[in-house]
């Protein structure tokens, strides 16, 4: 057990006997900071910031939003996991910061399960396959099939994230070569597939929608194990592919050593936050599924992703500094 994880446990035992007797209901007495590990303005932002303020109103105090970005969300995600677990510092965590990164990260700053108190998995968000309308195929299986007859190019955010190992899923999964251009962004990757300079893309579907809805890409296939109700004419992936599940996720998580009753009282505003129906209405906008799970479902959560990527991790032989 390393000396900081240490100190944050006997931290947080001792704030655990303060709350247990008359502080526990004055939790919380001030502004809580919500580390969002990406710029302002990506899906993650967006989430943050609608759950932060929806949180606010429950817990009586405001959670404020700090943008911490680079490193892949490593850099914010490493500033909660150092914090003082005292229940006024968490993290809005994606598969990136809980999963991805773990994996493919050669310096290890943080460990995602013995690092992080696990609050609630609030929405999981479809990726999606679209192609250029140039590409003469229809659909997946089509695809698959030009795919085995002639060299291919897909495009993504970049290296190492959730939409550039989705990608390499699906090409394990689907027995296809398909070259990966990693882009800065998004927004440099949807240029160049409009423009046809690459053919394919695996995005975020708030990110695609409003090139799918304008017939300046055709959607192929989400990536979610369903169809987003947003997008119910675009087939799952997995319909063509049985098994192929990938999406991004938004949670909540405190420092190790947080105090059960503060972790408690966080989990009950986010679930609350969750249910609020102005809050389902933003969240149906962009295809966000809503969960609110437990603490304990959450912890499950992070232990299944990180099993799934491993081997993709793995055979994609996908490392970074």
């Amino acid at each position: 057990m390393t000396l900081t994880l240490t100190r944050r446990i006997l931290l947080g035992t001792a704030f655990v006997f303060g709350l247990a007797g008359a502080a526990a209901a004055d939790y919380p007495d001030r502004a809580i900071t919500l580390v969002i590990p990406f710029a302002a303005g990506g899906s993650t932002d967006v989430v943050g910031r609608i759950v932060a303020e929806r949180m606010s109103a429950d817990l009586g105090q405001q959670v404020v939003v700090q943008n911490v970005g680079g490193a892949g969300g490593s850099l914010g995600a490493t500033q909660v996991a150092e914090a003082d677990p005292d229940g006024y510092t968490i993290l809005m965590g994606t598969v990136a910061t809980h999963a991805l990164n773990p994996l493919i990260l050669k310096q290890k700053p943080y460990d995602p399960v013995a690092d992080f108190a696990p609050v609630s998995l609030l929405v999981l968000v479809p990726n999606v396959l679209a192609v250029n309308p140039e590409l003469p195929v229809q659909n997946v299986q089509e695809l698959i099939d030009l795919a085995k007859t002639q060299p291919l190019a897909y495009a993504s955010s970049g290296n190492g994230t959730p939409l550039h190992l989705s990608g390499e899923l699906f090409k394990a999964m689907a027995g296809v070569d398909i070259t990966h251009i990693p882009y800065k962004g998004s927004g440099p990757a949807l240029t160049d597939v409009l423009g046809n300079q690459v053919p394919i893309i695996f995005d975020n579907l708030p990110s695609a929608s409003g090139h799918i809805t304008s017939g300046k890409l055709r959607a192929l296939g989400v990536t979610t194990a369903e169809r987003a109700p947003s997008f119910p004419d675009v087939p799952a992936i997995a319909e063509t592919l049985p098994g192929y599940e990938t999406y991004s996720w938004n949670a909540l998580f405190a420092p190790a050593g947080t105090p059960p009753e503060a972790v408690a009282r966080l989990n009950a505003a986010a679930v609350a936050a969750m249910a609020d129906p102005a809050v389902v209405a933003r969240m149906g906008e962009f295809s966000a599924s809503i969960v609110a799970s437990s603490p304990e479902e959450l912890a499950q959560h992070v232990k299944a992703e990180m099993t799934k990527w491993e081997p993709v991790v793995t055979d994609a032989n996908v490392t970074m500094d």
